[in-house]
């Protein structure tokens, strides 16, 4: 499938989706959105990657978005943009693989969202910045204030918003934003290191392990029991279960039946 705005490539059972704009510092906007939906929902259904990395060309990560798309139009168009947006956020959460942002440069206001919804982020040490800059233009991030508050304590996601400021990789690393933090000459070699390590698991059991997590991290306690209990019930009976504990007792390394993601 050929896209504008994106590359993408699959080999040893991950996927690289590079944001390809860096003479756009990456902006995002409804095309480039609506190709990255498109992208992680074929990958979806083929089901032939266990993990995709996200990352970028150029110097900076991703801008934001394209503020021509925002400036001067009508509020109409202005909320086609952002429900795109809330689709690639949704599409990203409902992919069965895991997904990593691979940071190795800054990412600002909309990118700093794009990088927080993912499931996990990699940052390059001296290079990768993040930051919610809205206030600069008396904008303020809303939607990225919605992946960020769900990722770093409360009191840090309003600092960042309201001093506007951008963080290292290794603050960012401070405040449970990013989860690993690699030399920026080894970023993608050890962040694609880092995909294959997960992606040892069967398709079957990082889809439950995604899927169970955002599901129950917004119930109450009571309720989230409940429901842990059932699927713990659900993968008992699973064929990839049972042969990892299968060969867990017989001492050898599990074969996975990896014809279905779910």
């Amino acid at each position: 499938m050929g896209y504008k705005n994106i590359l993408y490539e699959e080999k040893e059972e991950i996927g690289i989706l590079t944001l390809n704009r860096p003479e756009k510092r990456n902006a995002l906007g409804r095309e480039a959105e609506e190709e990255i939906i498109a992208c992680l929902q074929d990958a979806g259904i083929r089901g032939d990657v266990k993990v995709i990395i996200i990352k970028a060309a150029g110097e900076v990560f991703c801008a934001g978005h394209d503020r021509k798309e925002i400036l001067d139009q009508p509020i109409g168009e202005i909320r086609r943009l952002f429900h795109t947006s809330f689709n690639m956020m949704m599409t990203m959460r409902m992919a069965p693989q895991c997904i990593i942002a691979q940071v190795q440069g800054i990412a600002m206001a909309g990118g700093c969202h794009l990088a927080a919804a993912c499931d996990l982020i990699t940052a390059g040490e001296e290079k990768a910045k993040f930051g919610m800059t809205g206030l600069i233009y008396s904008y303020n991030c809303s939607t990225p204030t919605v992946a960020v508050s769900r990722a770093v304590p409360q009191k840090k996601c309003m600092e960042m918003l309201m001093t506007a400021n951008l963080y290292t990789a290794r603050e960012a690393e401070g405040f449970h934003l990013v989860n690993k933090v690699f030399p920026d000459d080894k970023l993608d070699e050890m962040t694609f290191a880092w995909a294959k390590e997960i992606a040892r698991a069967s398709k079957y059991a990082i889809y439950m392990a995604k899927q169970v997590f955002y599901s129950q991290i917004e119930m109450t306690e009571w309720q989230a029991y409940q429901y842990a209990k059932e699927m713990m019930a659900l993968a008992g009976v699973s064929v990839n279960a049972t042969e990892g504990f299968t060969a867990f007792i017989e001492k050898r390394q599990p074969v996975w039946d990896e014809s279905s993601v779910f």
